[in-house]
């Protein structure tokens, strides 16, 4: 019914930048908030940031400053620009919508994930 397709993580240095996307698909009515989540090895998932369709977005603190989160309504898109990168931003990076069905009940979604991995 509704998919979330992530894309743009990999290999990248220390101090480099990737751009995160995520595309919403299928029988959505509206999308509340959308965000980014990741989970390091051996850890549990955890915030990255969130952007609400009319309010403040949050950012975990380790992250405040390096990444924005942006979003495209008009193509159900939330895309997740990541820059100074470090070792500990290895991990696997999910997006996460909370959202409305056209027909039915509303929800969160998630996506796949996809793999960022900072090393020299």
């Amino acid at each position: 019914q509704v998919q979330l397709v992530e894309s743009g993580g990999g290999l990248v240095q220390p101090g480099g930048s990737l751009r995160l996307s995520c595309a919403a698909s299928g029988s959505i009515f509206t999308i509340y908030d959308m965000g980014w989540y990741r989970q390091p090895p051996g850890r549990q998932r955890e915030l990255v940031a969130s952007m609400p369709s009319g309010g403040t977005t949050t950012y975990a603190d380790s992250v405040k400053g390096r990444f924005t989160i942006s979003r495209d309504n008009t193509k159900n898109t939330v895309y997740l620009q990541t820059n100074s990168l470090k070792p500990e931003d290895t991990a696997v990076y999910y997006c996460n919508a909370d959202l409305q069905l056209r027909i039915g009940g509303r929800g969160t979604y998630w996506g796949q994930g996809t793999q960022v991995t900072v090393s020299s």
